[in-house]
């Protein structure tokens, strides 16, 4: 660092759009409005979004969070989280008289249906994504017999297809926008004829808020991203720092996993959080930071947000009758 630097004012440059994504506060509200409607337990299968704080809040209210649909008992009400379900899962469902409100994001909801056109085709589907995350297990479920997980270049050159000319690509939402390029170019050096989806797949707030923090990272030689270590898009924020120049980055779920250490010599820290991350945790953040000296906050906002995502109908439906719509 500059020794000149020493003398500077401390200051926090906070990346704005940043937090609660349309899809995670439609999956958020849709469990609240569930708890409020139907009256508690409301079960949802896996963490309605990554992020424990949340997940702790709803449950305080009376929603029972399970793994598996078989998990719930006959006939109650369950609730899919934002990254999606395989068609299975619906069925299991059923099966178990279960009343369902999907609250998969429509950005994911995108995806599949991209999955299933591309099978309708008979097409070899490429997914770019990393193995086990729910969105891709919900994603594979759509068309299993057509679909290839590829987790990077390396695997980009590995994947094998039955015919050359009818293999298409699809991504994982949450993934860093410059390392899913990277990919794709690797397949269509592999396959020239690689068809892909009418629009990006990552989603708009994940890009939102890869630009902002590269924008914080170049001025920043500290950036903290608020977020759960399952989430995928504040992994990927913490990548996109460090790629973007910032000398240290780490991930925390809150103030407390801050470690004071950190700020030793750092005039500029860097803030965001990840999608699934509510700003009172933020606010934390920024609290113990000013604590520490860094009082000067600057926003930095290269882009606006403004999408709503509307609820899911089953649930509009049953607000409307209820007269709380």
């Amino acid at each position: 660092m500059d020794p000149a630097a020493a003398t500077q004012t401390k200051r926090v440059l906070l990346a704005a759009p940043r937090g609660y994504c349309a899809g995670v506060d439609r999956a958020v509200i849709t469990v609240e409005k569930a708890l409020e409607l139907y009256g508690a337990p409301v079960y949802v299968r896996k963490q309605i979004v990554h992020n424990k704080h949340v997940v702790k809040a709803l449950e305080d209210k009376g929603a029972i969070f399970v793994e598996e649909t078989e998990e719930v008992p006959e006939g109650a009400l369950v609730v899919f989280s934002a990254h999606g379900v395989a068609p299975t899962v619906h069925t299991e469902a059923a099966g178990r008289q279960l009343k369902t409100i999907d609250a998969t994001c429509p950005l994911v909801t995108k995806v599949h249906l991209e999955a299933r056109r591309f099978a309708k085709d008979d097409y070899d589907i490429l997914l770019i994504g990393h193995e086990g995350h729910e969105e891709v297990v919900g994603t594979t479920g759509q068309a299993p017999d057509n679909i290839h997980l590829v987790d990077g270049v390396e695997e980009a050159s590995q994947v094998q297809v039955r015919d050359p000319s009818k293999v298409a690509y699809l991504s994982q939402t949450t993934l860093s926008v410059d390392e899913t390029n990277v990919t794709v170019d690797a397949l269509r050096e592999r396959f020239p004829l690689l068809a892909g989806p009418p629009s990006a797949d990552i989603c708009y707030a994940t890009q939102n808020r890869q630009v902002a923090i590269k924008m914080v990272a170049v001025e920043s030689e500290l950036v903290l991203v608020v977020g759960s270590g399952n989430s995928s898009n504040s992994v990927r924020l913490v990548e996109v720092a460090l790629g973007a120049g910032a000398d240290a980055a780490y991930l925390v779920d809150d103030a407390s996993e801050v470690q004071p250490e950190w700020l030793a010599g750092v005039t500029t820290v860097g803030v965001t959080s990840g999608a699934s991350v509510p700003e009172d945790l933020v606010d934390g953040v920024l609290e113990l930071l000013a604590r520490h000296g860094f009082a000067t906050v600057q926003t930095v906002s290269p882009v606006e947000e403004n999408l709503v995502f509307a609820l899911p109908p089953e649930l509009r439906r049953d607000l409307k009758a209820a007269g709380k719509s």
